[in-house]
């Protein structure tokens, strides 16, 4: 629920002489055929909007259309903006180039984690970022974590209570979560069940991150007020949650790609109701949305046999039924923000034109750009400033205990046999050097990594869960070579082998993201992509891996800035030495 109006009190005046027939609209969608949620029927009329805001819906035509925009929806299908639920706006990309290419497929509001703001934003400027985002044509609303999903020394000043409260109170924060931390919840920490009761005091809504989890664990979460989830991986799990009585995100991502999966598994299970669901990517990496985002899921969801009614349902309406936002979005009626996407036929929810606030992102497949520039240093952003140098004396390795990688995100622990007091490892195993150091160079953390790859030699990433600078490879030099680039370039990723760069990937945005066009993006991406899979690397996602080696809420070991961590114990294995 939102604590403030979005238009104020001269525009509602506007709105009404629109509607009075005293003021022109600014577009009028003739003929139109839109989805209409209330009635739960497709519903012909005439569409008439001004400037972001829809008017009114219905049968009659403007009397006074000077100046108006008229657009023909004849053979037309209407849906409302696409909206995505749970979005992790920093992956490389940034929330504005992440928008401004979503938005052409027809995702015109996103749901994001503020994670990174509060790691990397100064307080004031974060909400200053954030405020200053509603001037984008696609709508951004955001959580407020209760954790930093990773073990820092300074989390108690990150997320001090007064900056807990603010995030908590501000009317483009419309839940609270995900709930990565929610042990600690179950083990008696009564200050996180505060954040949760005063987020519920505020109308808003809790997301919790459950993986695995019981019948037992789930309606303990519920009965401490969490309402939705996102990590079920089978059909039994979304039943499980909604049987519990949560609202179940189905996700298809990067890192899951499960939407099939879970969509046979439902309707085998007989579940015919799907008001409780809706879709969610949940942050994928760049090369995921090349077509899009939540457009995909729909036509995944048709293809399943969803009906597609229901469908749509799940990308818009249920969406802002849930968040308690249907006033403003995610329905085609007087009074809500006019972002409308316009489809060939119901079964395609690929839109060939998208409206959002009101302005087109893209006519008849024509792109527009009505998207302001960021100006990245009035938040005090900048690339990121290494004023260390790294010799060999940090790259001494003696930790019996290594990271084993399960899979893309899943660490356990391994004992360390090999002799790892050599400058460069053979390529016939697939052992690898692994260091967190501080970007401040106070501190570090030296251990192997087993089964990232066979013949990466030398690999830096200022991208991580804290921005610290994670360092990998075979050849201790190459190591260096690569640090030494991701220096001078400012922060990023950079790949290194026999003393050469192969490749990198500049990241401007404090070292963790990058301030290009998402096409750019992508192509660096799927470039290292490449490079990583012929050296070895097994998994879906690299830059998953980067970003969950220090990441607490997924098993079994982690390397943090407090050490070597085991998730199940709660305990630092090996501490971090300062250098």
């Amino acid at each position: 629920m939102l604590g403030r109006a979005f238009w104020k009190a001269h525009e509602i005046r506007d709105h009404i002489a629109v509607a009075s027939n005293k003021l022109a609209p600014t577009l009028w969608l003739k003929n139109a055929m839109f989805l209409h949620p209330y009635l739960n029927k497709w519903v012909g009329g005439n569409i008439w909007i001004y400037q972001d805001r829809i008017i009114y819906v219905g049968d009659k035509e403007p009397e006074i259309t000077e100046g108006t925009e008229i657009y023909d929806c004849s053979g037309q299908y209407l849906v409302p903006g696409y909206i995505e639920p749970h979005a992790h706006p920093f992956q490389l990309y940034n929330p504005h180039s992440l928008a401004k290419y979503v938005s052409q497929t027809g995702t015109t509001t996103l749901v994001c984690d503020n994670l990174l703001l509060l790691l990397q934003f100064n307080k004031k400027k974060a909400f200053s970022f954030i405020d200053d985002l509603q001037l984008h044509p696609v709508q951004f609303f955001w959580w407020a974590r209760y954790d930093l999903q990773t073990e820092m020394r300074e989390e108690n000043e990150m997320i001090a209570p007064d900056i807990m409260k603010q995030w908590i109170e501000h009317p483009l924060v419309i839940q609270g979560g995900e709930l990565t931390g929610w042990p600690r919840l179950l083990g008696g920490d009564d200050l996180y069940l505060q954040w949760i009761n005063e987020t519920k005091k505020m109308g808003k809504r809790i997301e919790g991150h459950f993986p695995g989890a019981s019948e037992a664990t789930l309606t303990k979460m519920k009965l401490c007020g969490i309402d939705s989830d996102h990590e079920a991986i089978t059909g039994e799990e979304v039943y499980r949650r909604l049987k519990s009585g949560y609202t179940v995100s189905l996700r298809h991502s990067s890192i899951r790609p499960d939407l099939e999966t879970l969509l046979t598994d439902i309707l085998q299970l007989g579940i015919k109701r799907f008001d409780e669901m809706f879709f969610t990517t949940d942050g994928s990496t760049p090369l995921f949305y090349q077509d899009g985002m939540i457009n995909k899921l729909i036509e995944i969801a048709i293809n399943q046999g969803v009906p597609a009614f229901e469908a749509y349902k799940m990308a818009t309406y249920n969406v802002a039924k849930y968040f308690q936002l249907d006033s403003y979005i995610g329905v085609i009626a007087p009074g809500r923000i006019a972002s409308i996407n316009i489809l060939e036929s119901k079964e395609n929810p690929h839109p060939v034109s998208v409206l959002a606030k009101g302005k087109w992102i893209k006519k008849e497949n024509e792109l527009s750009h009505p998207f302001p520039e960021v100006n990245w240093n009035k938040y005090g952003i900048k690339p990121l400033n290494l004023e260390w140098e790294l010799t060999m004396d940090d790259l001494q390795f003696s930790m019996p205990m290594g990271l084993k990688m399960r899979n893309a995100v899943i660490m356990e622990p391994y004992s360390i046999t090999l002799d790892n007091s050599i400058d460069e490892l053979s390529l016939d195993h697939d052992e690898s050097f692994l260091v967190l150091i501080d970007k401040n160079g106070k501190w570090r953390i030296n251990t192997m990594l087993k089964g990232f790859a066979k013949a990466v030699k030398g690999f830096a990433s200022s991208y991580s869960t804290t921005g610290d600078i994670l360092l990998i490879g075979k050849d201790k030099h190459d190591i260096l070579k690569a640090f030494q680039r991701l220096k001078e370039i400012g922060g990023g990723i950079v790949l290194t082998e026999n003393g050469e760069v192969l490749h990198e990937i500049p990241l401007h945005i404090n070292g963790v993201a990058s301030a290009k066009s998402f096409l750019e993006i992508m192509e660096e991406e799927k470039t290292l992509d490449r490079l990583m899979r012929e050296r070895g690397y097994p998994f879906l996602d690299v830059i998953y891996t980067l970003l969950f080696l220090s990441s607490t809420h997924l098993p079994y070991i982690r390397i943090t800035p407090d050490g070597i961590y085991d998730v199940m114990k709660k305990t630092v294995l090996f501490p971090s030495i300062m250098r």
